[in-house]
């Protein structure tokens, strides 16, 4: 976006390569903060780090063994469902129990429309940390349950190692791929093969057999 202009009730946009287009809104994200200023951490051992947020260990103990830490106050990513993992893992350490966050897949979404989720590796971490990938796309147009709904403009993508096949990475974008992506974290979380996700059968016809139709392609 280019430019932004208010245009009587609405918002007029210059959007680069694509011409100027009308909003009844726009909202401008400038990104967010540590807001842990305040909370009396310089009484403690605690410590943060270069931008603001509470370093902790793998058990969301901070260098005060007295305390623990979890969700947006320990960076990012700043996500829900990340804190909820945290927060069980925290509770588990304080009891005594052998517990660690280590969760390898962080599943991000974007509730947009269409919405737009991803967790693993992406290809611009590949390409920036020269590591090497399969890719696989599979194109909506080409499912007949995208076509019932009257949304074949979605895409489903895997990235999986070139040499053992193990699933690095799933995008997804279209209706309920905040839903989807949930079989894409598993499969990295579990380290599985884009051949598991290609054997095991899914439901048809469904937006999940998008997953399946991708695994499928890195074999053809």
């Amino acid at each position: 976006m280019t430019a932004v202009r208010e245009t009587g009730d609405a918002v007029e946009a210059d959007l680069e390569g694509r011409g100027s287009e009308r909003f009844d809104r726009v909202l401008i994200a400038v990104g967010r903060r540590a807001a842990t200023e305040g909370l009396g951490l310089e009484h403690t051992k605690a410590r943060m780090d270069g931008r603001g947020f509470i370093a902790v260990d793998e058990r969301c103990r901070t260098a005060d063994s007295h305390l623990y830490a979890v969700g947006d106050v320990t960076g990012e990513p700043m996500l829900a469902h990340r804190a909820t993992r945290q927060g069980k893992v925290a509770a588990e350490a304080i009891v005594g129990r052998p517990v660690a966050y280590d969760n390898v897949a962080v599943p991000a979404v974007v509730f947009t429309d269409p919405e737009v989720a991803w967790c693993g590796l992406t290809e611009a971490q590949a390409a920036h940390e020269g590591r090497a990938v399969k890719v696989a796309k599979f194109q909506w147009a080409a499912s007949g349950r995208a076509a019932t709904l009257g949304r074949s403009d979605g895409l489903t993508k895997l990235l999986a190692d070139p040499e053992s096949g193990r699933v690095l990475g799933v995008g997804i974008t279209g209706p309920g791929a905040g839903e989807l992506i949930a079989e894409g974290a598993l499969a990295i979380e579990a380290a599985l093969l884009a051949e598991d996700l290609a054997l095991t059968i899914h439901t048809h016809p469904t937006l999940s057999e998008s997953l399946m139709e991708a695994a499928e392609s890195l074999f053809r």
